[in-house]
């Protein structure tokens, strides 16, 4: 009995201590507010694409609970930021509670409509305020972000039904069109020529139709969305047409391909679109001066390795960031010179099912670090295994690597297995390799399939890991080419020496 009696003494002293706290009077904010910053920049993005979420922190440093009368926007419900206070969405609040010395978060957001407010320029700031209070207690933290106008390719949307529009073209090789699930339309006619006038951003796939071409002009910037990419169809070009420009440190000129995220977050994440697809059928595709960044597979190239002209060649050009390949090649043909591939979650390049290859002055660098990788900087085989275990083989025809570097932070960067019912026909001459492992299959003095290699020097690039693959002054990739595969010019237009450096890049000493 003795203890129910004082359970409930207890019981009652809380209740009456909770009465009297005054930790629940909230008092009339007095405009004492702090503020983690004085204005948020939500950086660059795209009309009618949403930004990243941004934070705000509000303090309040006084002994006292207060109640802000008024948080809202400058511009209230016409304003195209919006707010979560407290994990409640909205532009405008009203008495929000802030205990003595605490704090709360305000996250936000914007999206540029222009079915609301069609944009007269290229790109200008949008500016609002969020606002705390008013009268003489009136705080504000300033909201500012660029808009930039673009031309948006998208496929349709049934408004009954609400599916978008998927591609429909010849898959299976026999003349009919097939569906897939590919959500994307083709080019129009006079969609065929991207200039530099305004950004591209792609939703879904944009393809290119039979027997069309697809002209990127210098200094065009394409972005994409998730899970978007271009595809070019059978018969079909994708010709990227990017310059040196005046000043090698600029970039006005080169064609970049990257994800339609423009926040500096965004500017190294791998996997944020899918892929270029240069399909089968596909022909006579040449890229120059091109930076292809942060996708899926940066160029996937399939069959047609019997063309006359090679089915892809690409010149000057760079390919980072892709979470899987940096190039995936499949029974296709490919001529490569000055081309850097760094940081790919499997092979900077992958050669399977057989081809032809040529790479010529060529960095093929593999510096992943986001997760493990299985495969080498350079892949290469005659066969695929299907998903019932069966095995397609095709040969190999050949796979030059000339006057390259192929390096990485893995013990072995170049694999090369085959089915002895196909041809496997490579070489590597005058290059620099690294294959450091006790296990090695490969005669690497064999005159046959390898010449002139240098095993396992560390080619010191600048800083491999932020894709800049330049030589340092010690690097013993230095004067180590051979004139017989001398491209005159390297990847930003430095005169080669004679005999050359080794990789994409001759060396040139500067100040950093």
């Amino acid at each position: 009995m003795k203890r129910i009696l004082s359970f409930l003494f207890t019981i009652v002293i809380l209740v009456f201590w909770s009465s009297c706290r005054k930790d629940f009077d909230f008092s009339p904010s007095t405009g004492d507010l702090a503020f983690s910053k004085d204005t948020i920049y939500l950086d660059t993005v795209f009309a009618d694409i949403g930004s990243s979420t941004y934070n705000l922190k509000v303090y309040n440093r006084s002994d006292d609970d207060i109640s802000i009368p008024t948080v809202r926007l400058s511009q209230g419900e016409n304003s195209n930021y919006r707010l979560n206070v407290d994990g409640i969405a909205g532009k405008v609040f009203e008495n929000v509670e802030l205990l003595a010395n605490d704090s709360l978060f305000i996250f936000v957001e914007t999206t540029y409509n222009t079915n609301v407010n069609p944009l007269s320029e290229l790109q200008f700031l949008d500016t609002d305020a969020i606002e705390f209070d008013s009268g003489s207690n009136l705080q504000k933290v300033e909201l500012v972000t660029l808009i930039k106008d673009a031309v948006f390719i998208f496929p349709d949307r049934d408004n009954t039904t609400n599916i978008i529009e998927t591609l429909s073209f010849d898959v299976d090789g026999d003349g009919t069109p097939d569906e897939t699930t590919l959500q994307g339309r083709f080019l129009e006619d006079n969609e065929l020529t991207f200039t530099n006038e305004k950004p591209y951003v792609i939703y879904g796939f944009a393809a290119v139709d039979e027997g069309d071409i697809l002209t990127i002009e210098a200094g065009a910037r394409i972005h994409f969305h998730a899970n978007s990419g271009l595809l070019v169809t059978n018969n079909a070009s994708l010709k990227v047409n990017g310059e040196l420009s005046d000043d090698q440190e600029l970039l006005e000129n080169e064609v970049i391909f990257e994800g339609d995220r423009l926040e500096p977050l965004f500017e190294d994440i791998p996997g944020q679109w899918s892929t270029i697809y240069l399909f089968d059928g596909s022909v006579d595709n040449e890229i120059n001066y091109a930076t292809i960044k942060n996708s899926t597979v940066g160029v996937l190239c399939e069959f047609n390795q019997d063309a006359p002209n090679d089915k892809l060649t690409i010149r000057n050009s760079k390919i980072y960031n892709s979470s899987n390949f940096g190039i995936l090649a499949r029974a296709t043909s490919i001529l490569g010179e000055n081309l850097v591939i760094n940081n790919s979650g499997q092979s900077s390049f992958a050669g399977t099912l057989g081809g032809k290859y040529n790479f010529t002055h060529c960095t093929i660098a593999n510096y992943w670090n986001s997760s493990f990788r299985q495969f080498p900087s350079v892949l290469l085989n005659n066969f695929f295994i299907t998903e019932d275990n069966t095995v397609v083989v095709n040969n190999l025809e050949e796979a030059n690597f000339n006057n390259c570097i192929i390096y990485g932070n893995d013990n072995v960067e170049i694999d090369v297995t085959g089915e002895p019912s196909g041809d496997l026909d490579y070489k590597f001459t005058d290059c620099l390799i690294r294959f450091n492992t006790n296990n090695n299959p490969f005669d690497f003095d064999d005159g046959i399939n390898f010449e002139r290699i240098t095993l396992n020097d560390n080619p010191d690039f600048k800083s491999p890991f932020e894709n800049d693959l330049r030589l340092n002054e010690n690097s013993p990739a230095i004067g180590l080419g051979s004139d017989l595969f001398l491209i005159a010019n390297d990847i930003i237009g430095t005169s080669r020496t004679s005999p050359p450096d080794l990789g994409a890049y001759q060396f040139v000493p500067s100040d950093d």
